[in-house]
């Protein structure tokens, strides 16, 4: 009986000897500013759902969307470098007051619709790489958001008609261009924006057009013309403390995912501006012709506004502009 009993324990420790401890699993919180049906947000929910899927549940992403994390987009280039957040969405021009060279992609009239965006966007990513690794981080991908173009309660068809407006604005770049048609610009809250409108505050906005859809305008305005001043970019990034820790498997699914989110979002997003523009037209909005004449103005009384940023522009931003400038001709 003894002997038994010695048996029965020595096989139990041997048994638990020779166990392989499962692997551990990795679950972080994911943070997005945006509201949980922006496209950013379903584009990083879906980005999650793979990378679940793919690492077969090794490495869970959980999106908390709506800022419920508690960090503001001018925040979180810090944040991720700090490893306060493992992985956020963040706007690229939302963060350009920490570093300067992703300021090129608020400049007004530089890329004029989505293929030069792209362009831009690829000329741009060895040198926005280089950036986020100075910032502890790693861009998964880049995409894009819908142009800003005008929405107005007149008929705008030349620079002429632009003359006067009081039109809400979203940065820096955007009042001048205001002020440079000869505009009064004014950064209002985008909560207090349809009651400016209602009241006559305000007479016009600069916004894309999901906001445009989110906010009702056909309520309050007339019309909308595509003048695209810039088409703001979207980029993902993760902590490289947090994606060295992870098995080089799993970096490679993240890497290889992001690639296919990138190129996703670039076909998506294009379209979704043009359902969220028919979207208003069928509340009665009327989408205004962009003559060519418009467009070489704006460009041409925005000039001042793109030297200014070159003149005290970081090499590499001088590169990515010469070389973007070179590729579309102008």
């Amino acid at each position: 009986m003894r002997r038994f009993g010695f048996i029965l324990v020595t096989m139990t420790v041997l048994l638990s000897l020779c166990a392989v401890p499962a692997i551990a699993k990795t679950t972080w919180n994911v943070n997005s500013v945006w509201p949980p049906k922006n496209p950013h947000s379903v584009g990083l929910i879906e980005f999650a759902d793979k990378v679940k899927a793919a690492t077969k549940g090794d490495l869970e992403l959980i999106v908390q969307t709506g800022g419920s994390l508690g960090y503001k987009g001018p925040e979180l280039l810090k944040a991720v470098r700090d490893g306060l957040l493992p992985l956020s969405d963040m706007l690229i021009s939302g963060v350009a007051g920490d570093e300067k060279l992703f300021q090129i992609v608020t400049l007004p009239f530089l890329a004029k619709d989505f293929q030069e965006l792209r362009l831009l966007t690829d000329i741009s990513r060895p040198y926005f790489d280089k950036v986020a690794k100075k910032w502890n981080q790693k861009i998964l991908y880049i995409a894009p958001w819908p142009g800003a173009g005008l929405w107005t309660k007149k008929k705008v068809m030349t620079l002429a008609d632009m003359k006067g407006l009081k039109t809400r604005t979203y940065d820096k770049n955007g009042a001048l261009v205001v002020e440079a048609t000869g505009g009064t610009p004014y950064a209002l809250p985008f909560s207090e924006v349809y009651t400016s409108l209602q009241t006559g505050l305000i007479d016009s906005v600069i916004t894309s057009s999901p906001t445009a859809v989110d906010a009702k305008f056909w309520e309050v305005l007339n019309y909308f013309e595509r003048i695209n001043i810039t088409i703001a970019t979207d980029m993902v990034n993760v902590n490289l403390n947090s994606f060295n820790k992870l098995s080089k498997s799993i970096q490679s699914t993240l890497v290889s995912i992001g690639k296919e989110m990138e190129n996703v979002m670039w076909e998506r997003v294009p379209v979704l501006d043009k359902e969220m523009e028919a979207l208003c037209n069928k509340n009665g909005m009327e989408s205004l012709p962009v003559s060519k004449e418009i467009m070489a103005d704006l460009s041409k009384i925005t000039e001042s506004i793109r030297a200014d940023w070159l003149k005290d522009a970081p090499a590499d931003g001088k590169k990515i502009y010469q070389d973007f400038m070179k590729k579309v001709g102008r």
